[in-house]
């Protein structure tokens, strides 16, 4: 158990069966003795700041909100490249993704509250009748069961909520009479047969209009959910009984919530990510508090909250002393195997844990939550955003953000619970980063890279629902608010729901008596709010105190280890041995590998451990002779760096990672696909060349446009109609020949993004572009010398609506395993497959890979481990210049016992979110 969860209480006890009225009194008092304690000491951020901020909000958010009304309704999303709507079917299918989308308004349904909470009650009441007028519920669509849910059902019930409130308050909505709550009730009643199964858990994906399992729903087969699926529906399926009277929603909910909690892993406490629906079997046993269980805990306090049911509580903090036991490893929290605790199931962190920080704020520990917001804001200094998923050692795993709300929502929570105005300057680098990298003209692009600045084609719902909404409460105070925001709680879609409902038509539904709870040493703070003087002891740089180590924790260190390390110093043992300092001809080392699992439970901690660093290490070999992406940006009129294209690079030619950016003008070639001496030398001279793919090798290419005097390549695939969509990304390999005579940069581009190139080419007569390792910033005083005037606007719009294609190369494809780098669409001609570097021979590929990963990534980590090996001496023993092939063999006869586990992390590895 953690220290804080260990505390004992203020003081402010509550009874058990005690009336919300009680709890939030308790919990009010307590929050203001905290922040009394926590704001002194550090200097405030000014009103006059505050408020300009919070307008930035409203700014922003109406730059969002307006773009999607104007070029999108009534499409469920907004894509702000193109400047218009996405619609389920029109669109290349982006698989699991799209179950969000059901051709009912989905983001103006999610920006209802939002519209409130930011004071637009006449947007807000224009909105409301847009969606009773236009909105159909009763579309034949397959549809996520809880993207459904949180999204659709949690925005009718917070639009209800604050509509009723406006309406009492005497000035709006009096024409309102709970047409909102009608449609929620029509979607809970569609809803419901997902939970016809014999374990109460739903089925993941429902059709709107037939339900399950006939033919024409084209769904219902389906075994599996995640435990987060099927247990984040309380708190919208209670309020909706409790609004309407009509018990049947919160009486399913509970059930499902009940099977979860009897199919909890009883040694660790812990629930694996996906469970069988019908026979209650755990399918992934990795268990954490990322994707596919993140909700499932925020709900069960938050459920204890609204419904003041004891059993959640209980429930909670049962898994939270497990998570604290196993999961957390201040300041990271990493998977775990459910039924071996100790084992990390993997090495990266995904993005939705950032969540996580604010659900220990309700919970009143507040020190680990300090500790893991400072590691997700040092990720998010270093990459402007935070990766969807990222090492322990803090490089990128997945690149793509698509501008994920959870840090802005603990980043809120933090600052309530102390006060401390630290939380406002985080506040503010998440606006401008915002507004520096992800604006565009027609709303908020996602990042497809954020390395490389690359964008994508997508702006969420979830977006205008919590991001706007939590920075705007970071910075306004209670009378910027025309309601008190204390009266409600946030669902995880950060919708709005009475606390009232917790004495008005409750369920009959008992407590869960039907098994034994974990004996648990949690008596000091079941039922009380955290002791302040303990929380923050007489010292008004607590806080900081704790943020202060964690600094510089993702450039200069390695988190992962110090604890061990630290002992080891303290005892004189030496350290234990790391995968990376192996070697095959040591007996010593083959001694070791040996005794681990026999010895002690350190011993078998120790071969876990090193048998997770041989997995992590083998991929790492794989990846050796790829490449990272580079980029290239539109830098001329009207695209002033807006439009970044992810680039396959070239093995041959300058390095980008390691020479300045080449920036010119674009041309294209005659011949066009470069194959011979160039016809038009005078119209490339100086420029940079554009290329088509195929008839002969790339380096063949690059050879004649220099000759030509191009100062740089673009290759554009030949293949119509690829993109990065559907093809990983690829990068050009030499002819098998000495390619140093080549000194300019090449880069490769699919058909799709080439064309914006090309298109640009033809509406304007200079394009001027920047080849890099990474996109730049953009240039806000050219870009505000020469604003396109009004007569222009109809031919910007035409240059919004022509970057229909400026989606990047699939970045995910580049880091999943599965799907290296150098392998080539399918679509790839006959003449180009033998330059593709996944078929090319050893011998073509350029040996120059030190830098395999992008310049944006960390440097290096310092190296505790081989400190302590020098000082017992045993450099000798531990070189780490063993090349992999020379430990292959023998690891493989030495781990034969643990086959097993091996696949069990390889699995792990191959998981997606």
């Amino acid at each position: 158990m953690s220290e804080a969860g260990g505390r004992r209480g203020c003081g402010c006890r509550v009874p058990q069966r005690a009336s919300w009225s009680l709890v939030a009194a308790t919990a009010a008092l307590c929050l203001v003795l905290a922040k009394s304690v926590c704001t002194a000491g550090a200097a405030p951020m000014s009103r006059e700041e505050k408020q300009k901020l919070g307008n930035q909000v409203l700014e922003m958010f109406d730059h969002a909100y307006g773009n999607y009304m104007e070029h999108a309704y009534p499409a469920d999303e907004l894509m702000p490249l193109t400047c218009r709507g996405r619609v389920r079917g029109q669109e290349p299918s982006r698989g699991d993704v799209d179950d969000a989308l059901g051709k009912f308004s989905l983001t103006l349904i999610d920006s209802l509250d939002t519209l409130v909470v930011l004071n637009k009650t006449k947007e807000f009441e224009d909105a409301v009748r847009k969606v009773l007028r236009d909105v159909n519920l009763d579309n034949d669509v397959v549809v996520s069961v809880f993207e459904t849910n949180i999204r659709v059902l949690g925005g009718l019930l917070g639009g209800h909520s604050l509509a009723i409130m406006l309406k009492e308050k005497g000035e709006h909505m009096q024409w309102y009479n709970d047409e909102l709550l009608q449609m929620a009730k029509q979607l809970g009643y569609k809803l419901l047969p997902a939970f016809n199964t014999t374990s109460g858990l739903p089925y993941p994906r429902i059709n709107l209009k037939f339900g399950i399992r006939k033919p024409e729903a084209r769904t219902g087969t389906e075994t599996d959910t995640c435990t987060a699926c099927a247990g984040t529906l309380i708190l919208e399926f209670a309020a909706l009984s409790r609004f309407t009277g009509a018990t049947i929603f919160e009486e399913y909910a509970r059930k499902a919530l009940d099977f979860l909690w009897e199919k909890r892993q009883r040694s660790s406490n812990l629930v694996g990510v996906t469970i069988n629906i019908h026979t209650g079997d755990w399918v992934r046993k990795d268990s954490g508090v990322g994707a596919g269980i993140d909700s499932y805990y925020e709900y069960l306090l938050k459920a204890y909250v609204l419904l003041g049911d004891d059993s959640f509580l209980e429930r909670f903090n049962t898994h939270y002393d497990a998570i604290m036991r196993y999961i957390s490893q201040p300041p990271l929290l990493l998977d775990v195997h459910i039924h071996k605790p100790m084992l990390n199931a993997r090495t990266w962190m995904d993005a939705l844990l950032a969540f996580f920080p604010g659900l220990q704020v309700l919970k009143g520990d507040i020190r680990p939550a300090i500790e893991t917001h400072e590691m997700l804001y040092q990720v998010i200094k270093k990459h402007n955003f935070l990766p969807e998923a990222f090492t322990t050692d803090f490089r990128v795993h997945w690149a793509q953000h698509p501008l994920r709300p959870e840090f802005a929502e603990s980043t809120y929570f933090l600052y309530k619970a102390t006060g401390d105005p630290y939380y406002l300057e985080v506040g503010k680098t998440l606006i401008e980063n915002l507004n520096k990298y992800a604006r565009v003209p027609c709303g908020f692009a996602a990042m497809k890279d954020v390395r490389t600045g690359s964008h994508e084609d997508r702006m969420d719902s979830f977006f205008l629902a919590e991001m706007f909404k939590y920075l705007y409460l970071l910075f306004a105070d209670k009378e910027d608010i025309i309601f008190d925001i204390e009266d409600y709680i946030f669902t995880t879609e950060a919708h709005l729901l009475p606390l009232w409902l917790s004495t008005t038509n409750r369920s009959s539904s008992k407590k869960n008596t039907t098994s034994e709870y974990t004996e648990l040493d949690d008596s000091n703070f079941d039922w009380t709010c955290p002791n302040t003087q303990i929380l923050f002891p007489n010292d008004p740089l607590y806080a900081q105190s704790i943020r202060e180590p964690l600094k510089n924790v993702v450039d200069k260190s390695c988190p992962r280890g110090i604890i061990r390390v630290e002992e080891s110093f303290r005892s004189g043992a030496k350290p234990p041995l790391r995968a990376r300092d192996f070697m095959a001809t040591n007996p010593e080392h083959l001694e070791i590998l040996k005794k681990m699992g026999a010895a002690s439970s350190i011993d078998a901690e120790d071969g876990l451990r090193f048998m997770q660093e041989m997995i992590e290490l083998s991929s790492q070999q794989q990846k050796e002779q790829q490449l990272p992406p580079r980029a290239v940006q539109i830098i001329s009129h009207p695209f002033f760096g807006r439009v970044v294209l992810t680039a396959g690079p070239a093995q041959f030619g300058l390095d980008l990672s390691k020479h300045k950016e080449t920036r010119g003008f674009v041309a294209s070639s005659k011949p066009y696909n470069g194959c011979s001496e160039l016809t038009n030398p005078e119209a490339v001279m100086g420029k940079i060349a554009l290329i088509q793919r195929g008839q002969c090798m790339f380096a063949e290419k690059a050879r004649n446009i220099q000759n030509a005097g191009a100062i740089g390549g673009i290759v554009i695939d030949d293949n119509e109609g690829s993109s990065s969509d559907t093809a990983p990304l690829f990068q050009m390999a030499g002819d098998g020949k000495d390619t140093d005579d080549i000194t300019i940069p090449m880069l490769f581009l699919f058909s799709k993004e080439g064309s914006i190139i090309l298109d640009a080419l033809r509406e304007h007569e200079q394009v001027e572009v920047l080849l890099s390792d990474k996109a730049r910033d953009r240039d806000p005083e050219m870009e505000n010398e020469d604003q396109p005037s009004s007569e222009n606007d109809s031919q910007n719009q035409s240059t919004e609506q022509m970057l229909s294609l400026s989606q990047t190369v699939g970045l995910a494809d580049q880091e999943t395993p599965e799907r290296p780098l150098d392998s080539h669409s399918e679509s790839s001609s006959p003449a180009d497959s033998e330059e593709a570097a996944g078929s090319a021979p050893s011998e073509q590929i350029s040996s120059s890979t030190e830098n395999h990963e992008p310049a944006s990534l960390d440097g290096e980590c310092t190296d505790l481990d081989d400190q302590l090996q020098e000082q017992s001496e045993r450099e000798e023993d531990s070189s780490p210049n063993v090349s992999w092939g020379t430990k292959a063999q023998p690891i493989d006869s030495i781990l034969a016992d643990w086959n097993e586990d091996i696949e069990a992390f390889e699995m792990m590895e191959k998981d997606e979110l």
